[in-house]
């Protein structure tokens, strides 16, 4: 009888980091700004029959990369545990730490099966402050569970070390919604400006996905920009 082929644990693990990474590579990046009033979510986003950027509850919002399967899946799912949990208990528990920890045990639990594929997906899981003594939260989370807290900006997709590089060059504080949004949108266009020709498109109200946590309306913080008002703000 042949001897059962053996591959390592190591091997394993990192022929599953290897895959999750290119498919992420692929990936159309989200950028994560605060802004005056909140958060600004924008998205590089040509097709017009998926979301990357979603509301989850009143102060939540989550923006994904990657396999759109996978990570509407996490998005149901998030809504549904939030749901259950401010009708349990209270719908300040909510947070998006909370959510954030659910999500990595979710995804890690994945990750470390031995014969399941990982998810090729990033995530970014965002929370409004509730007043001006707490602060706005972004958790960035990771193809094998892990997530950390950013601060002020986060991106995520495929070429999100170079993004992070012009944000760090050319971010300020205090931009309004129109200041952030247009940033954004020029940060892509530079981005988009060193691809080859024949993979290039226009950064423009139809290729991109819009949407803000807003700290000054009621309970639900969350509105999705239409395009018409994405135009207006890209022409001004």
């Amino acid at each position: 009888m042949p001897a059962p082929y053996y591959v390592s644990p190591e091997q394993i693990m990192q022929e599953k980091e290897d895959f999750a990474r290119k498919g992420i590579e692929k990936a159309k990046e989200v950028i994560v700004l605060e802004y005056q009033h909140g958060l600004v979510m924008v998205a590089e986003n040509p097709l017009a029959t998926v979301f990357k950027i979603s509301e989850i509850y009143d102060r939540l919002a989550i923006a994904a990369t990657g396999l759109y399967p996978d990570y509407e899946a996490l998005r149901v799912a998030g809504i549904q545990a939030a749901e259950v949990k401010g009708l349990t208990f209270n719908r300040e528990d909510v947070t998006a730490k909370w959510l954030a920890n659910q999500y990595s045990q979710q995804i890690g639990a994945i990750y470390r099966q031995p014969d399941a594929k990982p998810l090729e997906i990033e995530l970014l899981l965002c929370e409004i402050r509730e007043d001006s003594s707490s602060s706005h939260r972004t958790y960035h989370l990771s193809f094998d569970g892990t997530f950390w807290e950013e601060n002020e900006y986060a991106v995520i997709g495929g070429r999100a070390d170079e993004i992070t590089g012009i944000l760090d060059n050319e971010y300020t504080d205090g931009l309004d919604l129109n200041g952030a949004v247009k940033f954004a949108a020029k940060t892509f266009e530079t981005i988009e400006a060193e691809v080859d020709e024949d993979d290039r498109y226009e950064i423009a109200a139809d290729t991109i996905e819009v949407a803000i946590l807003d700290e000054t309306r009621n309970r639900r913080k969350f509105r999705r920009l239409p395009s018409d008002e994405v135009r207006e703000i890209l022409s001004a």
